[in-house]
């Protein structure tokens, strides 16, 4: 068995950034597409589980726990449960990240 999802039917916010939640697939991960124009990004949150990132294009501001980081292209960071962390687009253009969240559902507490 497979499950293809259409562009038009993927779950997209106003920020053009795509939420995928696996479980109704049987999927044991969740994850974020996400595009964000300069400036924007989440505010700081957990999750009950490890989260990945993947930067594709641009560049972002990671911070995690009490550190922060810049990430650019090709860059992968690892976050572990229940660390406190956020990103925001530092670049001048549009940052695409993918958030892998190990979780068949997006569990977000905000900090």
């Amino acid at each position: 068995m497979f499950h293809v999802i259409p562009r038009a039917k993927q779950d997209q916010r106003p920020n053009r950034t795509i939420l995928f939640e696996g479980g109704q697939y049987g999927a044991p991960i969740s994850l974020f597409l996400v595009d964000n124009a300069p400036g924007e990004g989440p505010a700081l949150h957990t999750h009950p589980y490890t989260e990945t990132w993947i930067v594709r294009s641009g560049q972002a501001q990671f911070t995690v726990d009490r550190e922060t980081i810049d990430a650019n292209p090709g860059d992968i960071i690892v976050v572990n449960p229940e660390t406190p962390h956020r990103f925001v687009n530092t670049g001048a253009g549009r940052l695409e990240l993918t958030c892998i969240h190990a979780s068949e559902r997006v569990v977000q507490t905000w900090v």
